[in-house]
Parts: C-alpha cells; sequence; structure tokens
C-alpha cells in the first residue's frame, strides 16, 4: 500500500486523538488503592496501555485476586469526571482530520461512552459523527485484530489498504496482525521519559511520528 493514498485510515483515540493515557492510569491507580490495590502508574501504563477493562480484570484474576463486583462502577464514573475537567485533544489533530480526504473512523479499547466523551470535551466529535468502533463490540480487544478488522468491515475497506494510527504496543500488534499499515505516534503526554520510537518500533510500526504536523511526511 502506498501509504500516503490509503482506502481507509483508523484512529485509535487515547493517546492519539485526545491525551488520556497519563489521566486514564492516574485514575486507574486512584481507584484501586480505594479497594486496597496498589498500582503505580507507570506500572499501570506498563500494563494496560491500549487495552481494555477487560485486561485490567483478566491480569489481577491470572494472579488470584478477584476485582470487586463495583471496581469498574467505581472507575467509569471517576474517569469520565476527570475527563470532562481535563482531557485535552493531541495538538494539531483537528488540522490533520479537517485536511483528510479518504474516509476515516475510532477504533478504540475504550467503551463507547467514554469515547463519545473524549471527542465530545476536545470538540472532535464532529469528525467522526457514527464512525466509532469499541473493544465492546467484537470478542478479542487488542491486541487481537479482530476491531480493527471489524471497523474495516463495516467502513468498506479492505485491511491490506488501511492504515492505522496507534500509539501502543498492542495496538500496532493488532493493526500488524490485521494486515495493516501502522504508524505509532508518541506525541501524547504518556510518552515523555519513554523512548516511544523505540518501543512501537520493535512492536513492528512501519513509521513512528511524534507530532501531528508531521502526519502528512510519510
Amino acid at each position: 500500500m502506498d501509504p500516503g493514498w490509503p482506502d481507509l485510515i483508523i484512529f485509535d483515540c487515547d493517546g492519539v486523538l485526545v491525551d488520556s493515557e497519563l489521566l486514564s492510569c492516574q485514575c486507574l491507580s486512584q481507584v484501586l488503592a480505594e479497594f486496597g490495590l496498589q498500582l503505580g502508574v507507570e506500572q499501570a501504563l506498563e500494563l494496560f496501555l491500549g487495552r481494555s477493562t477487560a485486561a485490567i480484570a483478566q491480569y489481577y484474576r491470572e494472579r488470584g485476586q478477584i476485582l470487586p463486583n463495583d471496581f469498574f462502577l467505581r472507575l467509569k464514573p471517576h474517569v469520565l469526571k476527570t475527563f470532562a475537567g481535563a482531557l485535552r485533544p493531541i495538538p494539531e489533530i483537528a488540522a490533520v482530520l479537517s485536511e483528510l480526504r479518504v474516509p476515516f473512523c475510532v477504533a478504540s479499547s475504550s467503551d463507547i461512552d467514554r469515547v463519545s466523551l473524549s471527542l465530545d470535551v476536545t470538540s472532535l466529535a464532529s469528525h467522526f459523527a457514527d464512525r466509532l468502533y469499541t473493544a465492546q463490540m467484537v470478542k478479542h480487544g487488542k491486541p487481537a485484530p479482530d476491531l480493527f478488522l471489524y471497523a474495516a468491515e463495516k467502513m468498506g475497506a479492505q485491511p491490506a489498504r488501511t492504515l492505522v494510527i496507534e500509539d501502543s504496543v498492542s495496538g500496532v500488534q493488532a493493526a500488524k496482525a490485521a494486515g495493516m499499515t501502522v504508524w505509532g505516534f508518541v506525541g501524547g503526554g504518556h510518552y515523555r521519559g519513554r523512548d516511544g520510537r523505540a518501543i512501537l518500533s520493535a512492536a513492528g510500526a512501519d513509521r513512528v511520528f511524534a507530532q501531528m504536523s508531521d502526519f502528512w511526511e510519510a
């Protein structure tokens, strides 16, 4: 595929459209602490960046710890409240979306309520309308390819003609498993002090960039 002219571009949401990863991991750490479980923000990033909430439950289940039934009932409103007050768009993403002349959509590990709120509070919702696809809609979340394949099918595009923009190892792995071209984006706050370029390149990203102003410089 000529990466400059895909038939479809799929954007991850967290860390690509909105600078949310640090906020969400801070929320996770705080709510876990309320239930007596200690997990630092950096460790949360390492374990769950780009993953769905099901991955959190699985992680603790595999270690013999079953999260309380009300854990996610507490986590979700805490995240949504935090986002409503503090979430910001990735700089220059609105300009990129405005200039695109090929179909594009969102495919996120977050649930649809969180994605919708994220796009609303950052004034990005109008760029996507109802072209929002989440891990709730498929059996297996990232790093499995299911979500990206589902989004491409719904958008009427072939995987080989699809470009994915991702910020996480699991997202890059999912895109490659789907047979898609993937660009790693490392401009989110969660990559400050981390070698995101090396991390995503090692995961298989076809290109890594750090500013949305460099989007067109493929």
